[in-house]
């Protein structure tokens, strides 16, 4: 019996243990990557290198050098939610972001950093935004606003869900239809559309906090 399997039945959700094993083999990449950093890296440290520096482009050009301190929360979300979705083109694994659970618990972290970050930056002013321009707007704009706020965490979680949880879907049915050379073209896909869902999450959520730090709030 799969060793997942086995704690998904008495102990703990594979979702949970899939998370685990993600978090532990990032863990280890960056030891790995890390431990002998050189001028001339090596090919993990120079694989690692460039990934995270193409997160740093990404970043910096959307939210520009105001933004830079909010990398590590973007890069871990990007690296986590990478991992996550490529663990599942390997059969016999599922993608922790195919649980909506998890998805919820990463779009709850970026909607209560979007709130936190613009009350840090304009304090109590920054709730203005939700009255309107003027006061006598109040009772339409509240609810617009506040509906407008509460979509975006579950657009956040809905999209990533649907997505990788298609994707798994799709395989399963199709290695157990034709288990042969014919999946190679959905694992291409897969690989493709688990990378496309990164940048999607990472730009939403910087767009959010991007938001929150304009002086429109």
């Amino acid at each position: 019996m799969h060793p997942l399997l086995f704690l998904e039945n008495h102990y703990i959700p594979a979702h949970i243990m899939y998370t685990l094993l993600v978090v532990i083999l990032l863990s280890l990449l960056a030891f790995l990557a890390t431990r002998r950093l050189e001028i001339y890296p090596g090919r993990l440290q120079n694989v690692m290198e460039t990934i995270v520096d193409a997160m740093y482009e990404l970043l910096n050009n959307t939210m520009g050098e105001h933004g830079r301190k909010f990398f590590p929360l973007i890069a871990t979300l990007g690296l986590f939610i990478l991992a996550s979705n490529l663990i599942g083109v390997i059969p016999g694994f599922e993608s922790p972001t195919a649980n909506i659970n998890t998805t919820a618990a990463m779009a709850v972290v970026v909607f209560v950093s979007t709130h936190v970050v613009g009350v840090m930056t304009h304090g109590f002013k920054y709730f203005k935004q939700f009255v309107g321009p003027v006061l006598w707007l109040a009772p339409l704009m509240m609810p617009i606003e506040i509906i407008s706020h509460i979509s975006r965490p579950l657009s956040l979680t809905v999209r990533l869900f649907g997505n990788i949880m298609g994707e798994d879907i799709v395989l399963g049915v199709v290695l157990l239809l034709v288990p042969l050379l014919v999946p190679l073209p959905v694992f291409i896909l897969m690989i493709f559309t688990s990378v496309i869902q990164t940048l999607v999450f990472m730009l939403l959520a910087m767009m959010y906090i991007a938001g929150a730090l304009e002086e429109a709030h």
